[in-house]
């Protein structure tokens, strides 16, 4: 098709200007949406170094443990008191809104047991046995925070990348599409007027 053959009108530009001023003001508020994210994952980032830290720790500390008590209550001891235990923890998984970013908010009860709960009872068993308990209770309530820490650092993440892409996508397609298209618009309706200015013209001296 040629040039010469499209004619848009007043009414197409003006609804292209419109569009452009509207997906500028959602790139900068999606601009300023990864700018947030990106602050809160960073902020999410040094929480989860501190939480797999205490975890490895937690970690060492139970293995340590379970080694001595092996050493001293012996497998068979170690067993019995571990099947004793009657309460498991309950876990309830909540969710918060970071920025738009559901992520989970998980709560433990029951994680950690008295010596009367523990169901093992503290005759026969050897403070060894206690510490163990108490060092995989440990274990467990540094698990569920380094799962919670984990599991908000990815959807963090992967809302990141989502908002990223259609920040790119309204930078460098969309917006700069839409400009040239209303660069065209408004040239070609240059043109046309000044077609029709000289076709008056031409008019106008066939009639003088």
């Amino acid at each position: 098709m040629a040039l010469r053959d499209i004619k848009p009108t007043r009414s197409e530009l003006i609804n292209l200007k419109k569009k452009i001023a509207l997906s500028e003001r959602g790139y900068k508020i999606l601009k300023m949406k990864r700018d947030g994210l990106i602050l809160e994952f960073f902020k999410v980032l040094e929480q989860a170094k501190d939480t797999r830290g205490d975890l490895m720790e937690k970690y060492e500390r139970a293995r340590e443990m379970m080694a001595v008590a092996n050493t001293v209550e012996g497998a068979i001891g170690v067993k019995a008191a571990a099947f004793s235990v009657q309460e498991v923890p309950a876990i309830t998984v909540a969710s918060k809104n970071i920025m738009g970013v559901v992520v989970p908010e998980i709560d433990a009860s029951k994680v950690k047991k008295g010596l009367m709960e523990r169901g093992y009872g503290i005759l026969g068993t050897t403070p060894v046995i206690d510490e163990t308990a108490l060092a995989f209770e440990e274990l467990v309530e540094a698990i569920i925070r380094s799962a919670e820490m984990e599991t908000t650092m990815k959807r963090l993440l992967d809302e990141i990348e989502s908002t990223k892409r259609r920040v790119n996508a309204l930078e460098f397609k969309v917006i700069p599409e839409m400009t040239a298209a209303r660069d065209f618009i408004k040239m070609r309706l240059d043109e046309m007027e000044r077609e029709e200015l000289f076709r008056l013209k031409k008019i106008k001296a066939r009639t003088t």
